[in-house]
């Protein structure tokens, strides 16, 4: 679809987003929205006609990019048979939605409980772990992300937790493996991966094991800088959980449904959990979607006690319809595939390039297209390009660097001191060696910043 400007409607779409759309996350008159006109695939474009090839995938979650014309044309469908029915019935695009998500989902995590997104995801698995063990602790990671509902604010890590801390919510935060930062002091990835499973019984030992309801990981973290964990750790973080009879959740939200090459992030690592939480690449974000899936285990739990949980719109048609047509074309498609092959053969030759080439790289970490360039003022002492949670002047060589990266015609996925590759799992290649020509020019900026 060819981009026709039309500043006129721009405008008008503009003044009624400052007049009445309160965003997240923001200072509301130190943000300026840019006023989208329409997308397709990769890209997205304003109303000026200017087009911009998505590093960001939205929020990572058009896994098989936008407006792909199978999904549109289920939704459609589906509206037009049954657009919305209340979660306690059995309906077709419901059913089927779970039937294909479980066929997936590693070992036995055959029930689904349907959510309108991955807070409410989170949310859940953790009440399920608790009712599960009748334990109130649950511990997670500092460098993390779950959510911004009320227990999975708690359980992030990362500063948007600050403000919402309720300090009573029964977190308990630990270290996480990181051998570029690491905690532990390590020097290999082996060091990191013991000292990190030791640190983690340590905190469980002196917790107490008979308190702790679950461990909760994201397989592989997103937003907190995509790391991918250690051989090992998670099998260890299993054998952990398995020893004091706690409950292991990994958090698929963001790294699931094709993201890291594979279905599930927790397929490279040969690791079954007891709830996976899921949500965004479900559907590519097309109706909002999230989801639990849960162990036998877990769901016997319920089998004759009530579950003291439930959304109104868990399982929506509409949103489960995307969900089957969207499982469908990544199948049909081999997007899955195509993830891994791309990353393999493009996105992570073409990072470690323009690492060797720009001195504010750090770091290249990633698998599919999942990927994340830690930016550094000196990759000798690894001092960040700016400060953690920099925000204002602190943080404006990232501002300056992504204000290139956009006049270049990417949109960059930025987060404190990284930049994060992250397009639709079925960007092509010629469109992915368009990025990455725009972000060497973006680099050029941030390298001016380096020691």
């Amino acid at each position: 679809m060819t981009p026709q400007p039309n500043p006129q409607v721009g405008a008008a779409v503009k003044a009624a987003d400052r007049a009445h759309v309160f965003h997240s996350w923001s200072a509301q008159e130190l943000i300026d929205p840019l006023a989208v006109a329409g997308a397709e695939g990769s890209y997205f474009w304003d109303y000026e006609g200017k087009r911009y090839l998505d590093f960001t995938s939205g929020l990572v979650f058009t896994n098989i990019g936008y407006q792909h014309p199978k999904v549109v044309a289920a939704i459609q469908e589906q509206a037009a048979t049954l657009s919305t029915f209340a979660p306690a019935f059995a309906v077709e695009a419901r059913s089927e939605a779970a039937r294909l998500i479980a066929e997936r989902t590693p070992g036995d995590l055959d029930k689904i409980f349907f959510t309108n997104g991955g807070a409410e995801a989170v949310e859940n698995a953790t009440r399920m772990a608790r009712l599960h063990t009748g334990r109130p602790k649950v511990l997670s990671a500092y460098r993390s992300y779950h959510g911004a509902t009320s227990t999975a604010i708690n359980l992030t890590g990362d500063p948007r937790r600050w403000p919402n801390d309720i300090g009573a919510a029964g977190v308990v935060h630990f270290w996480a493996p990181f051998l570029y930062r690491s905690p532990f002091h390590s020097g290999t990835e082996q060091q990191e991966c013991e000292r990190a499973l030791q640190h983690l019984e340590d905190t469980i030992a002196f917790e107490g094991p008979g308190t702790i309801a679950a461990v909760i990981l994201e397989t592989i973290p997103g937003t907190a800088g995509i790391m991918t964990p250690p051989a090992g750790y998670l099998a260890g973080v299993r054998e952990i959980c398995d020893r004091y009879g706690i409950v292991f959740v990994l958090d698929e939200v963001m790294a699931g449904f094709g993201r890291t090459g594979k279905w599930f992030a927790a397929d490279h690592f040969d690791v079954t959990p007891d709830l996976m939480t899921f949500a965004k690449g479900v559907n590519s974000g097309y109706v909002p979607l999230g989801g639990v899936a849960i162990s036998g285990a877990i769901a016997e739990t319920f089998a004759r006690r009530p579950y003291p949980g439930g959304l109104t719109y868990s399982g929506h048609p509409l949103a489960c319809a995307a969900a089957v047509a969207t499982i469908n074309v990544m199948e049909e498609e081999d997007i899955v595939g195509q993830a891994a092959r791309i990353g393999e053969t493009v996105i992570g030759p073409g990072l470690r390039d323009l690492a060797e080439r720009h001195p504010s790289v750090g770091e290249v970490r990633g698998t599919g297209v999942f990927w994340a360039l830690e930016l550094v003022k000196d990759r000798e002492t690894r001092e960040p390009l700016v400060p953690y949670n920099a925000a204002g002047e602190a943080n404006a060589p990232m501002a300056a660097f992504g204000a290139a990266a956009k006049a270049q015609g990417l949109w960059p996925f930025i987060n404190m001191n990284r930049t994060h590759v992250v397009p639709p799992c079925n960007i092509t290649e010629a469109e992915a060696k368009e990025g990455l020509a725009a972000l060497d020019a973006a680099l050029a900026v941030a390298d001016e910043h380096t020691a």
